[in-house]
Formats: structure tokens, sequence, C-alpha cells
């Protein structure tokens, strides 16, 4: 599977932690920068970047690292067809794929060490996206993207 890895400088580290985990599991990365953890820049730059990898289909999915995983969430999820979650643990991990069908992950790596964050991506790669239920709420989820820029208000 080919996945999409992108931080922040305060993420850079557990993406480059998660990103040699993916390789060794046997998956294809594109790294989308940052390229260290000593020159700040923005993570809505490299969320976004994650987020059209995974819209455009040049990757399946997608993880995106910031201190909080918050704010890259927030900009990955400005992307039309990107469920972006923040996770913190394996069962949020978990339930983000199979609820939601997520197809990118997110992690603060000041709020989430290293060991859990790559237990919570087995977790969130092993889950399988659930039918039933499910399938109609992120058909919601969906809609929404389509009426971007509708004034609904």
């Amino acid at each position: 599977m080919r996945i999409a890895l992108g931080s922040d400088h305060a993420g850079f580290d557990l993406k480059t932690v998660l990103a040699k985990t993916l390789t060794d599991w046997g998956h294809d990365t594109l790294d989308v920068g940052t390229d260290n953890a000593t020159d700040a820049v923005d993570y809505p730059d490299f969320g976004a970047a994650v987020g059209r990898s995974v819209a455009s289909g040049d990757c399946e999915l997608g993880v995106a690292v910031c201190g909080s995983g918050i704010g890259i969430s927030i900009a990955a999820n400005k992307v039309p067809g990107v469920r972006a979650a923040v996770v913190h643990d394996v069962t949020s991990a978990h339930l983000a794929r199979e609820h939601n069908h997520a197809n990118v992950l997110c992690l603060g790596s000041r709020l989430t060490g290293a060991t859990v964050a790559v237990e919570a991506l087995d977790a969130w790669l092993n889950a399988t996206p659930a039918s039933g239920r499910h399938v109609a709420r992120v058909a919601k989820l969906d809609e929404l993207d389509e009426h971007l820029g509708d004034d609904e208000r």
C-alpha cells in the first residue's frame, strides 16, 4: 500500500519513526515533508499535502503529525475527499478507520509517544471500514464535500 506522510517540525521525529515502521511492514511511502525538526514550518502546508496525495489517488492512505495532531488534521480535512482523524491510542485509531472510514491518520507528537503511535498505526491499518449504518454516515460526510461553497447557513 502507498501511504503519504507529512509533518511540521514538531512532528518530524515521530513521522520518521512511523515512516521506518511502514517501510519495515512492506508499505511504499511518500514523504511530503518537512525534512527536519529544527526549521519552524507551518502545519497547514503539510496537512494539505498529505490530504491532496490521498484525495488525488496518488496514495491510498495518509499519516500526518504535528505537535497536537489537531492543526494538521484541520488542514488535511480542508481537502475534499479526506477524512482525517486525530487519534491518541489504539482504540481511537481502530474506530477512526472502522466507523469513520478515516483515510488520514493524525497524531500529536507532544501527546502520543512513539510506542503508542506505532500501535495506533497498526490498529488503524488493520481495521476494516465497517458497512451498515457507517456507510450511510460516511456518505453524509462525502455530501458535505460536494456542497463546499454552498450557502446553506
